[in-house]
């Protein structure tokens, strides 16, 4: 109609003139339906979205595109394809709220002639192929056991270290061995059992030996 958009309210047209668009000014959302992306390392991923818009002038969505609805959808499903055809697949896991930037960014920029503002867009889901999935699986199983490896082995070098310190003192003094073997008897009756080993000191043995041999 000539003079730009009118209403809402009652207005008149003239048959055969003018033509009645009905335009919601309203926060629209959509679904992008999942878009199969090979990535850039080369993984094959299933990726969907949701865009929200409205409509900022309805007259440049009326007259500079035929169906604003439909080509904002498809123009949303091409961006999101081109998009994440740039991103491995791990910026694509972990980095998304910067490929929704990016996104809205792409997509308002295409979409400012028709008059359509977009407000936010969301990457919904990441689907991997099943095998794909094993595999991660099996990667984090086994980093997960070399570095429970890595942790044992250090464990074990810092107890080795320990009792070779503890020894080199108990070493130095005869009695500090005899108050061990004490310690150890009475950590072995206070547990209730029937037997008890007593050990022998080696200085005993070794002078044993000494006889025997003279």
């Amino acid at each position: 109609k000539k003079g730009g958009a009118v209403g809402p309210g009652l207005f008149f047209i003239i048959p055969c003139i003018d033509q009645c668009s009905i335009i919601d000014l309203r926060t629209v959302s959509f679904d992008v339906p999942p878009q199969e992306i090979l990535t850039k390392d080369s993984v094959t991923v299933s990726v969907d979205a949701v865009v929200y818009y409205n409509i900022r002038a309805p007259m440049a969505a009326v007259c500079n595109v035929a169906d604003y609805s439909k080509s904002t959808r498809l123009l949303s499903a091409t961006t999101l394809r081109n998009i994440l055809g740039t991103k491995t697949l791990s910026e694509l896991l972990a980095d998304r709220e910067n490929i929704a930037t990016d996104l809205k960014s792409m997509i308002d920029t295409a979409t400012d002639p028709w008059g359509i503002d977009i407000e936010r867009v969301e990457v919904k889901d990441v689907r991997l192929p099943q095998n794909l999935q094993r595999a991660m699986a099996a990667e984090a199983e086994a980093t997960r056991e070399a570095r429970a490896k890595v942790i044992g082995a250090e464990g074990e070098q810092k107890a080795a270290r320990a009792l070779k310190e503890a020894s080199d003192i108990i070493s130095s003094s005869p009695a500090a061995l005899q108050l061990r073997y004490l310690q150890t008897l009475a950590t072995i009756s206070s547990e209730k059992n029937s037997t008890i080993v007593f050990p022998i000191p080696i200085d005993l043995l070794s002078s044993f030996c000494k006889k025997k041999e003279e």
